[in-house]
């Protein structure tokens, strides 16, 4: 699903470097385990509660992240060099 593609790439691009052992598990489990890609963005986006079961912190980041404050341009997902850039 697009929108989801965009949200979470962008949210990797800027948290995954900094996130401990346990956040990214948590986070990979987000991502991999629900069966509908519509519950993660829905979730993200507070448009229905999250289940107790991927409430965490990496959750709690997501949701922030998808408030975007800072009102940028989000229409595409980042170009995946940053992943080879050193950091």
């Amino acid at each position: 699903m697009l929108e989801n593609c965009i949200l979470l790439s962008l949210f990797a691009k800027e948290h995954l470097n900094r996130m401990s052992e346990q956040q990214l598990n948590l986070y990979d489990r987000l991502i991999n385990e629900p069966s509908n890609d519509w519950d993660i963005y829905y979730w993200a986006t507070e448009a229905k509660p999250t289940p107790a079961e991927f409430e965490n912190d990496v959750m709690a980041m997501l949701r922030e992240f998808a408030k975007n404050k800072k009102r940028e341009q989000r229409l595409q997902q980042p170009d995946l060099e940053y992943l080879f850039e050193p950091p």
